[in-house]
């Protein structure tokens, strides 16, 4: 075997550890470390920040989804289930064709302009039923009270959160729908309201799937 069959072979077998040693690095002992570390330090958000009841996981506190009643035959889209707390409107890209039994939404904007013909409507619309659903006897919402985030969709689709405005105009609506004191729906608002993250990021928010099992777990104690 002449020198340069040998430098050639070599060469190869100094690229086969290399890429064997990089692939041990890179490949199984690196993933294996962060993973150790997220589980470790961050179990719930490495695992999607789950929310858990009876036992059972329940949803993500990053995904927003509709509390609504069961469709009945012929209906187009479902009525929401008022004695619950409502998220923001969810128009994201589509709906998922895949898992029909969730029919998730893709996650993404409408990216309407605001002045187009289609989003003026499904906000006109939204805001007449926010007044009618949450008007309740000797409490009427006016057009004026119902805040942005009650009538249009957040740039995700799937917005986990609702602004403290928006909960609050639910609150009366909440409590005649369970029976329960505007005072103790109130106060359940205001102990899953989250301020601003740091003190100066983002707005103050309320996640409404960690607060309707609030809402389901004062309701059983009542």
């Amino acid at each position: 075997m002449n020198n340069s069959a040998i430098n050639t072979a070599r060469l190869l077998g100094a690229g086969l550890r290399a890429l064997l040693v990089l692939t041990l690095v890179t490949g199984v002992l690196y993933p294996l470390a962060v993973t150790g570390v997220a589980q470790g330090l961050f179990g719930n958000k490495a695992n999607g920040s789950e929310i858990t009841a009876d036992g059972r996981v329940v949803g993500s506190s990053l995904v927003g989804q509709p509390y609504d009643l069961p469709s009945k035959k012929g209906q187009e889209a479902p009525e929401p289930d008022l004695k619950w707390f409502q998220g923001r409107p969810a128009n994201g890209l589509g709906t998922n064709s895949v898992n029909t039994r969730y029919k998730l939404l893709l996650s993404g904007a409408t990216n309407l302009a605001a002045d187009n013909k289609d989003l003026v409507r499904q906000v006109e619309d939204a805001k007449a039923a926010v007044v009618e659903d949450n008007s309740v006897p000797g409490y009427t919402v006016r057009p004026s009270q119902v805040p942005a985030d009650a009538v249009t969709s957040s740039g995700s689709g799937i917005d986990p959160d609702i602004s403290p405005r928006y909960a609050d105009l639910q609150v009366h609506r909440v409590a005649d729908r369970n029976g329960l004191s505007v005072a103790r729906v109130r106060q359940l608002v205001a102990d899953h309201t989250e301020g601003r993250t740091l003190g100066f990021i983002g707005e103050p928010r309320v996640n409404v799937l960690e607060l309707n099992f609030a809402l389901r777990e004062l309701v059983s104690r009542s």
